[in-house]
């Protein structure tokens, strides 16, 4: 009772959120209506979001030249389109449209947010337990030759994929390679291309392998065991041009030799955690039919818990090294490292490994989430879904879909085609998630995992060195749509 009598303002500020959120479901479910459409892609409003939506997207395109991370302009991009939507839908005297459609995107991003912000901070604290470092120092230590580094390299990255997400297979199996044959730019660029397809490849038959299977799982239009039915046509992905790359990558022993680094503490455990979370995810989703971010949060939770565990079993858990020098970059050089900010530099903070790399991607989904929704309130995806799916056909459609994916960031792309909501069936959006997930290995620029290369293994694997092949690529692109089509068709 003591404790109830100390802490009895914060009773009646839990009872104050509890009145306020049933006043605010209530508001929610008052606006859960059917909402009026209009089209307005003939308006000065439609022209004027596409005019604002290709700006902020070609700051996208050119990160690298404009040095401006690429969430910056299409979170502005997403405002000034929203601005713009609803003074286009008071203009026709419905103000109260644009709110909620406006509110149905933000949710769509909130539990796609939640997700991934899970799921990134599994991948990151393997990361810093040095999972991924222990693999590769022991692929390196054993001596493969380059040929036999090619396919093992290519192998394993289709297989973590589907577990790992695409882009970090890739750097770490990118590692390796730079590693084995640094010495021989041709194997590089060689491998690397393989990897990239790999990864791809590998993504598209599991929702953890690509944001854009990610998209359709939680979307409920495919199973979490329904994309293994894409197994087969993504193997055929990457083994054909694979194959056909394989006939110039040269052999010849290893370059260079590394010490075996073990795992830090805690790591197995965490792996072992990040396994069961996916499960509970499925479970949850299929068995009960909730969200699966309520099983990815609740791992989360869970991983937090543990990092707490270890904190208190062995508080010194980061390197000396990363210890001293996050003192001398608080306290100076010539000072003693002592006081309160020991405490804080020894916490597990598993958020200090994701700011580093992942924020500026979730801040890039939620504008083009927003984006996406905005013209979708204009009616220009209706539109594009009547000239695509009605005038082509969804084979074709999805087929085109997925070779344009190595042009456009293949995010937005999936966005717009659930946003569409074409009428199909299985097959067909298992189609869309394999030409989509696999279509942005034609370039090198077409996925995360060929850019995040580039810069790894820059001046040697490049957009002209990629390009070389992509008729190879091109072919295992069109066998892959056939296999599904033989095994999975209507």
């Amino acid at each position: 009772m003591q404790w109830i009598r100390n802490h009895y303002a914060l009773f009646l500020l839990l009872l104050l959120g509890l009145v306020l959120s049933g006043g605010m479901v209530w508001a929610f479910t008052a606006t859960d209506r059917p909402t009026q459409s209009f089209d307005l892609t003939d308006s000065v409003y439609g022209y004027l979001t596409l005019l604002v939506f290709a700006i902020g997207y070609l700051f996208v395109v050119g990160e690298e030249h404009f040095h401006l991370q690429k969430s910056k302009p299409i979170i502005v991009a997403a405002g000034v389109i929203w601005v713009i939507v609803g003074l286009a839908y008071a203009a026709q005297g419905d103000t109260e449209t644009a709110g909620i459609e406006l509110r149905k995107a933000i949710l769509d991003y909130a539990e796609l947010f939640l997700f991934l912000l899970s799921a990134m901070t599994f991948i990151n604290m393997l990361e810093e337990r040095h999972v991924f470092v222990a693999l590769r120092t022991w692929l390196i230590s054993r001596n493969y030759s380059l040929r036999t580094v090619y396919w093992m390299t290519g192998g394993l990255t289709f297989m973590l994929s589907p577990v790992a997400d695409n882009m970090s297979s890739a750097l770490l199996m990118g590692a390796v390679v730079m590693a084995v044959g640094g010495r021989t730019p041709q194997f590089v660029s060689l491998a690397c291309i393989n990897i990239v397809i790999a990864a791809n490849a590998g993504g598209v038959f599991s929702p953890f392998g690509d944001i854009t299977s990610l998209m359709v799982w939680q979307k409920g239009v495919v199973r979490f065991s329904e994309f293994l039915d894409l197994f087969l046509p993504a193997l055929v992905n990457w083994l054909v041009p694979a194959l056909i790359i394989h006939t110039q990558v040269p052999n010849g022993p290893p370059q260079s030799r590394h010490n075996r680094q073990r795992m830090k503490k805690g790591a197995i455990v965490i792996m072992c955690m990040f396994v069961a979370t996916i499960a509970g995810s499925v479970l949850v989703h299929s068995q009960l039919h909730l969200p699966p971010v309520l099983g990815m949060m609740t791992g989360l939770g869970v991983l937090k818990l543990y990092g707490f565990f270890l904190s208190k079993q062995d508080p010194i858990l980061l390197e000396q090294g990363h210890i001293r020098q996050h003192h001398r970059d608080n306290i100076g050089d010539n000072q003693e490292l002592r006081g309160d900010h020991t405490s804080v530099v020894q916490r597990f903070d598993m958020f200090r490994v994701v700011e580093r790399s992942s924020w500026d991607t979730l801040m890039f989904f939620y504008g083009i989430v927003l984006c996406v929704g905005g013209l979708a309130a204009m009616g220009y995806l209706n539109g594009l879904s009547h000239l695509l799916y009605g005038e082509l056909g969804s084979l074709w459609a999805n087929s085109l879909i997925g070779v344009v994916s190595a042009l456009i960031d293949n995010i937005p792309i999936m966005f717009a085609v659930l946003s569409m909501d074409p009428s199909m069936d299985l097959s067909e959006w298992l189609l869309i998630t394999l030409t989509v997930g696999t279509g942005g290995s034609l370039l090198s620029i077409g996925s995360a995992a060929g850019v995040a290369l580039m810069g790894q293994a820059a001046g040697t694997y490049t957009f002209r060195a990629h390009l070389k092949w992509s008729w190879a690529i091109l072919a295992g692109y069109l066998f892959s749509i056939g296999c599904h089509l033989l095994l999975n068709g209507s």
